[in-house]
């Protein structure tokens, strides 16, 4: 795996947590230009990136981070954010959902949260954030797909967006995964997405609370 962080104290923090937890880090860097060339030497099974780094402190890690999952879609993107940055946030996940993962910083002191979440990106799959899914699927009453759910579909639509499987919204939730597949096609049913076919629909539940 890969590391990019401008912070020193940080990046050293994470590379020592990650080779303590059995994680080899092929290379941590400052900088998204210098992540992105790292990729292109020898491409990694996961990068782990900060949003913002230099020169400008905006949105250069997120631009490293959609310019790797463009080239090489087989490596998994974790973004670091200090804040819910709700635009970049969106652009990540409406590029695609596989192997990508939005968490906030302060998840990292969360050790076997972040580890999880690192473990999901890396295999395949995703993770999100539970406060900055809360803060992308907020949309006024009247506009609100979320109207048309039950509390319980929109308990199991924020662990679908957090990018758990079936079996473990229904750890999650104490419910049977029966239970779980019931209320996910309520939630299908609901968004008109019945006709649909496979991993799509849980992907389009998603992005039409992002307003994509």
């Amino acid at each position: 795996m890969m590391l990019a962080e401008d912070s020193t104290l940080l990046r050293e923090g994470l590379s020592r947590l990650l080779a303590e937890e059995g994680h080899e880090v092929a290379a941590a860097v400052g900088d998204g230009d210098a992540l992105v060339a790292a990729v292109a030497a020898a491409p990694p099974d996961v990068v782990v990136v900060d949003v913002r780094m230099p020169p400008t402190h905006t949105d250069e890690g997120l631009r490293a981070a959609l310019e790797i999952r463009r080239r090489w879609p087989g490596v998994g993107v974790l973004v670091l954010s200090q804040y819910v940055e709700k635009r970049y946030a969106t652009e990540l996940i409406t590029a695609d959902t596989t192997g990508v993962g939005y968490l906030l910083k302060d998840r990292v002191a969360q050790v076997d949260e972040f580890l999880d979440a690192l473990e999901r990106v890396g295999g395949g799959g995703a993770a999100f954030d539970p406060e900055v899914v809360r803060q992308l699927l907020v949309r006024s009453a009247h506009v609100d797909p979320l109207s048309r759910l039950s509390p319980r579909e929109r308990d199991v639509l924020d662990l679908m967006a957090q990018g758990h499987i079936n079996a473990s919204i229904a750890t999650h939730l104490h419910i049977s995964q029966s239970a779980v597949e019931k209320h996910v096609n309520a939630i299908f049913d609901k968004l008109d997405l019945s006709q649909a076919v496979g991993r799509s629909r849980r992907v389009l539940a998603v992005l039409r609370y992002l307003g994509s």
